[in-house]
């Protein structure tokens, strides 16, 4: 049989770094006081774009190239573009097209957008697995995820103003005969906070009749506990392990959504992972939303922490909200 395997892996981030004492200071002076905030998410710097010539599509574009190159390939080689960003650049035409164009991609490669919010580029990996198993005329496929947070950050919104970063990830799969990559994957979805982030914050319909106001653009938030997800991932990945028959000490990385650290510690807990297993960067990259289990995925590489024939769990929580978890073979 055949299986979906991880060929290679990038990421690209802009070189400017910021760290917590910036934030600090900009919410100190509206008498907002977030130390609390950001050692409880786990933040102490991030990297961010400080050009006009950077956005989601331009790092999306970078990783690529970077993946591509690593894994001496070309466009031409790709069969399938799938591009996950919440902040694409562009509604219309699709960012995976232009990607296309950029990378100099054959004329018959697929190219579809995703959004799935920050579970956007595991919902992705997930989706385009399953295509590829259906379809033995896909035989690579390049998955991006990239998002760029700040332009439609309110800067007195805590939340979203101080704790995201600007990264993107790329990741080239490959269909391959007897081989194993990915496993299985599992999806929860609760509605119950479907209107705490919303972005525009008045639709685009109404946008497209009004005009675009200073700060139109902006994600309106809505503070929650987010710790409301974590029985529910703990719930869907001991179901997705037990019907695997996979026990949690075969698991080499946790590459976890990164925008809390408690909540990666609790999840890991509940499933019975250890603190080393699950990958953290959301302490050097802050919260990349879409791409960040995937930098885990990463670091989790570079540092020999997981080796070809080992097994990795994912999971993220998209704005809404909805868990998806993953286990593939590394």
């Amino acid at each position: 049989m055949a299986g979906i395997r991880i060929v290679d892996i990038d990421i690209y981030h802009p070189s400017n770094k910021v760290g917590n004492e910036f934030y600090i200071e900009h919410f100190d002076a509206r008498g907002v006081d977030i130390r609390g905030l950001l050692k409880a998410l786990g933040r102490d710097q991030r990297y961010k774009i400080d050009n006009e010539d950077e956005n989601s599509l331009s790092m999306a574009f970078e990783a690529a190239s970077n993946v591509l190159e690593k894994a001496e390939l070309t466009g031409a080689d790709i069969d399938l573009i799938a591009y996950a960003s919440q902040t694409p650049e562009y509604i219309f035409p699709t960012n995976s097209l232009m990607i296309h164009r950029l990378i100099n991609g054959a004329s018959h490669t697929i190219c579809i957008d995703s959004n799935a919010n920050c579970a956007g580029m595991t919902a992705a990996f997930e989706q385009v697995s399953r295509q590829m198993l259906g379809n033995p005329r896909i035989r690579r496929a390049l998955i991006i995820g990239s998002d760029y947070v700040a332009p439609h950050a309110n800067p007195d919104d805590p939340v979203y103003f101080a704790n995201f970063g600007d990264a993107a990830a790329a990741v080239i799969v490959e269909r391959e005969e007897q081989s194993i990559g990915f496993i299985d994957s599992i999806y929860q979805t609760d509605t119950c906070v479907y209107g705490n982030s919303l972005f525009p914050a008045e639709g685009l319909a109404k946008l497209g009749k009004t005009g675009v106001d200073a700060g139109a653009f902006h994600v309106k938030f809505t503070p929650f506990d987010d710790s409301i997800c974590v029985d529910a991932a703990s719930e869907s990945i001991r179901t997705l392990l037990a019907r695997n028959e996979i026990a949690p000490s075969e698991i080499k990385a946790a590459c976890f959504s990164q925008l809390s650290i408690a909540n990666i510690r609790a999840v890991s807990a509940n499933i019975g992972i250890a603190d080393e297993i699950a990958v953290y960067i959301g302490d050097e990259f802050g919260y990349t939303s879409t791409s960040s289990p995937f930098i885990a995925l990463h670091r989790a590489i570079a540092s020999g922490q997981i080796e070809r024939g080992d097994k990795v769990l994912f999971w993220t929580v998209g704005a809404g909200w909805q868990n998806v978890a993953m286990i593939v073979e590394y």
